[in-house]
């Protein structure tokens, strides 16, 4: 197992409420939660740079908007 570092993060309420909102409904630890969010942006990332695009689908209408990455 790869050396573990530790991090101090500063969020405002709004983003440490959005933390732990998901933390209560995915039943995961900050940690895990932070985790989850960095391996889903480095994939979103690596998919963008091979010129993929990302969209969110409406499943009833089927409507398509695309999420712009910075």
């Amino acid at each position: 197992m790869a050396a573990k570092k530790t991090m101090t993060l500063n969020l405002t309420d709004a983003e440490m409420h959005a933390l732990e909102g998901l933390c209560d409904k995915k039943d995961l630890s900050k940690t895990a939660v932070l985790r989850q969010a960095l391996r889903l942006y480095q994939l979103v990332e690596a998919r963008v740079e091979k010129g993929d695009k990302l969209f969110f689908e409406d499943e009833k209408s089927k409507e398509k908007a695309e999420v712009m990455m910075l």
